[in-house]
């Protein structure tokens, strides 16, 4: 299913090549607003006259894309540097589909790693229960559980949670988003 997720990564990482670049910071409100200026994007791709694009574009999911991922300062991503560093590799290797199933072998290899960080780690694996198991009547009852004990817990917890710096509770750090190229500069086929 990697490959897959890769295949569908690269396949947004071209729609939306140059999207940053069409991005507006509007500072008047009290919180900013950041707004996709379709007409520029459409326009300077060259693609004022596609449907698809235009319809993907004017959706609920991409005016969640670009709140979720318009910010200039958050948490960069592989589909962040696919769409600023990538734009090239992905251009030259449109015509060369062994190249194109290597990146995208290497992308799932990266989706893969992320989601299992550690990958020495074994899990367990739990065995089968045997026939019959379910019949036995030696089974014992489920204990029941020390109201008072788990109130200590929950209060340890949440003291812990808040005399802990915030930093320390989350392991991916900010950082300013690459704008890759501009719109202007890409070509579509």
């Amino acid at each position: 299913d990697k490959e897959v997720r890769a295949i569908f990564l690269r396949l947004f990482a071209q729609l939306f090549q140059g999207y940053r670049s069409c991005l507006q910071l509007i500072r008047i409100h009290a919180e900013p607003v950041i707004h996709f200026h379709k007409a520029a994007f459409l326009g300077q791709r060259g693609l004022i006259e596609n449907d698809f694009l235009t319809k993907v574009l004017n959706g609920m999911a991409f005016a969640g894309f670009v709140s979720e991922r318009g910010p200039p300062f958050r948490v960069c991503d592989l589909f962040d540097e696919l769409v600023a560093f990538e734009v090239e590799r992905i251009k030259a290797e449109e015509g060369n589909p062994p190249k194109m199933i290597k990146h995208v072998r290497e992308l799932a290899e990266q989706l893969f790693k992320n989601e299992n960080p550690n990958p020495h780690i074994a899990f367990q694996k739990v065995p089968r229960p045997t026939e019959g198991s379910h019949l036995r009547v030696h089974i014992l009852p489920f204990p029941r559980i020390n109201e008072s004990r788990v109130q200590e817990l929950l209060q340890e917890g949440l003291a812990r949670s808040q005399g802990a710096p915030a930093a320390a509770t989350r392991g991916d750090k900010k950082c300013v988003v690459p704008a890759g190229p501009p719109v202007g500069m890409l070509t579509c086929s």
